[in-house]
C-alpha cells in the first residue's frame, strides 16, 4: 500500500468494511482519530447485522508504540484516558475495546522515563496517580496479544474482561528493577488469583503463559489464535451493546463494588441498584419486549 492510500486510510471519519466473520455477521469500521493523538490509534466499530440492527457500536483503542513494546509513558497514558473518556460520553458506544500495536500489549512502563528520578520526584509528583483517573462507567474490554507486563498487566487487570491470544505472557517483573507494582498490581492480582499465586508472580517476577492465566482466573478466555482476537474482542463487545445500556452500567457498577464491601452490603447495594432500574423506560421496554417474543428497542432512558 502506498503512503498516500495508508494516509487515506487512516483519515477522519474514513469507513471501511471488514471482512466477513466466521458468524456471518459484517462488521463496519469508521477509523475516527477522537483527537491528534501521538501515542495511540481509535476507531468505531458498528455492527453490520441485519438481525441485531440495534447493537451499539465498539470504541477501540490501540496503544501505538510498538518499537517500545507499548511502554506506558506518562504522554500514553494521557492519550488512553482521554480517548477512553470520550468514547464513554458517547451514547452509540456500549463497550471499549483496548489492544496494543505489534508484538505487545503493553511491556510496562517506560522505563528510561522512571530511573533517573529522586524519590521526592516520585512522591511529589504523586507518581502513577493518574492511573486512579482510569474511571469508565462502560465495560472495557482487554484484547491482549504478546507480552502484558508491569503496567501491562497492571493495564489489563484495570479492564472489565480480559481475553488473550495463545501468544500473550502476564507478569508482574518489577522487583528484577529493585522495584515493586506501583500502579495496582500487589492489589488487584490478589483478587484476581488469590494471595499464594500472587505472591509467586511478585516475588518472583515470572512470567505466566495465556492458559496459566485462564487457570488462574486472570483473563477469562484464550483466543484460538492471534489472528482473531480482535474479532472475538468485537464479538463480545457486540453482544453487550444488544442489551439494555443503562442495566450494563449500573452491572459493571455493582460487580466493582464487590470488591470493596462485605457480603451484606454488597446485597444490599445490588438490590438498591436492583429497584432504582424499575423506574427506567429501559425496564419497561425489556419486560414488554419479553412477553411479546421480539426484540427490545432500547433507549438508554
Amino acid at each position: 500500500m502506498s503512503l498516500a492510500s495508508k494516509a487515506l486510510a487512516r483519515s477522519l471519519f474514513s469507513r471501511k468494511i471488514l471482512p466477513q466473520t466466521r458468524s456471518g455477521a459484517l462488521r463496519s469500521c469508521f477509523s475516527t482519530q477522537l483527537k491528534d493523538y501521538q501515542h495511540i490509534l481509535t476507531s468505531r466499530f458498528e455492527s453490520k447485522d441485519p438481525e441485531k440492527p440495534a447493537s451499539l457500536g465498539v470504541g477501540l483503542i490501540e496503544l501505538n508504540q510498538p518499537k517500545s513494546l507499548n511502554s506506558l509513558s506518562d504522554a500514553l497514558f494521557e492519550d488512553l484516558i482521554d480517548a477512553a473518556r470520550v468514547f464513554d460520553k458517547q451514547e452509540d458506544i456500549g463497550s471499549i475495546v483496548i489492544t496494543g500495536k505489534g508484538k505487545a500489549f503493553a511491556a510496562g512502563a517506560d522505563i528510561p522515563e522512571m530511573s533517573t528520578k529522586s524519590f521526592a520526584e516520585a512522591y511529589n509528583s504523586n507518581m502513577f496517580s493518574q492511573w486512579a483517573e482510569f474511571k469508565i462507567s462502560k465495560p472495557i474490554i482487554a484484547a491482549v496479544n504478546g507480552f502484558a507486563l508491569g503496567g501491562g498487566c497492571e493495564l489489563a487487570m484495570m479492564c472489565d474482561i480480559v481475553i488473550a491470544s495463545p501468544n500473550a505472557k502476564f507478569g508482574q517483573p518489577e522487583v528484577n528493577l529493585g522495584i515493586i507494582p506501583g500502579a495496582g498490581g500487589t492489589q488487584r492480582l490478589i483478587r484476581a488469583v488469590g494471595k499464594s499465586k500472587a505472591m509467586q508472580m511478585i516475588l518472583t517476577g515470572e512470567m505466566i503463559t495465556a492458559e496459566q492465566a485462564e487457570r488462574d482466573g486472570l483473563i477469562s478466555k484464550v483466543v484460538e489464535s492471534r489472528e482473531v482476537l480482535l474479532e472475538e474482542a468485537l464479538k463480545i463487545g457486540y453482544a453487550i451493546g444488544e442489551k439494555g445500556p443503562i442495566a450494563i452500567r449500573m452491572a459493571k457498577e455493582c460487580v466493582n463494588a464487590a470488591e470493596e464491601m462485605n457480603l451484606e452490603q454488597g446485597l444490599q447495594f445490588e438490590r438498591r441498584n436492583f429497584h432504582a432500574l424499575f423506574a427506567t423506560s429501559d425496564q419497561k421496554e425489556g419486560m414488554g419486549a419479553f412477553l411479546d417474543k421480539r426484540t427490545p428497542v432500547w433507549k438508554n432512558e
